[in-house]
């Protein structure tokens, strides 16, 4: 597999492409925001380990065009800024984890076997091959959109698509928080943040007309949420 290291610090880019190489990942790197977008497009990464404080256009900006051109590939963005509010801005605009500095090098590695992980173990079973109708909804796992009856659609990040995807092929029944991180990011989820309300959010915020109140995705309190069906 090949990994996009995106860092204007030379140190830190020779470091993390040392400890890639060694598990036997393919690596490249890129100094900047704009290098790193031309890259995605030419190179097709696997994943994508990206800075936040660089050059000419930003981290969470690269997130949020590769996210807008429906690039799907997994991101977890590296960052000084770990207060709260940083983490849930960079998992808003679609990165799948994060990871605040300083970090110790076996946990980025471990990250980004989970994240790979993840990816690959959703792809290889039968649900990445089985559309979902439910509601007026239909799910293309080939292209990761979400089609509407009224011919609509939204394109989804691999992680939206499986969390919706779990939540619609059990329309009716609440799926707890536990439930649903087994489900959509699994037991190893390393992340120090809770990623679920951030992307019930930004799923309400594509099919839901009223993402304020929601009548698809709604909250069960005190126990997880609920794909309703009509």
């Amino acid at each position: 597999m090949r990994v996009l290291v995106v860092d204007d610090d030379p140190p830190s880019v020779k470091m993390i492409s040392f400890l890639l190489r060694e598990e036997g990942y393919s690596v490249l790197t890129a100094a900047d925001g704009e290098e790193a977008l031309r890259l995605v497009q030419e190179e097709r990464p696997d994943l994508i380990i990206l800075d936040v404080m660089m050059p000419k256009v930003d981290g969470l900006e690269v997130c949020r065009r590769l996210r807008r051109q429906m690039v799907d590939v997994p991101i977890i963005i590296l960052s000084a800024k770990g207060e709260t509010a940083d983490r849930v801005l960079g998992l808003e605009l679609g990165a799948d984890d994060y990871l605040p500095k300083p970090f110790e090098p076996m946990e980025l590695l471990a990250r980004v076997k989970a994240v790979l992980r993840r990816s690959e173990a959703y792809l290889l079973n039968g649900l990445a091959q089985e559309r979902v109708t439910v509601g007026g909804i239909t799910l293309d796992p080939l292209t990761l959109t979400a089609h509407f009856a009224d011919g609509r659609s939204v394109p989804l990040t691999p992680t939206e698509f499986r969390l919706l995807h779990c939540l619609m092929r059990n329309a009716g029944q609440t799926l707890t928080h536990d439930t649903l991180m087994e489900s959509v990011w699994g037991y190893d989820y390393e992340g120090d943040s809770n990623p679920l309300p951030v992307y019930i959010r930004r799923l309400r915020a594509k099919i839901e007309e009223r993402p304020d109140q929601p009548r698809r995705l709604v909250t069960v309190r005190g126990l997880g949420y609920r794909f309703e069906a009509d």
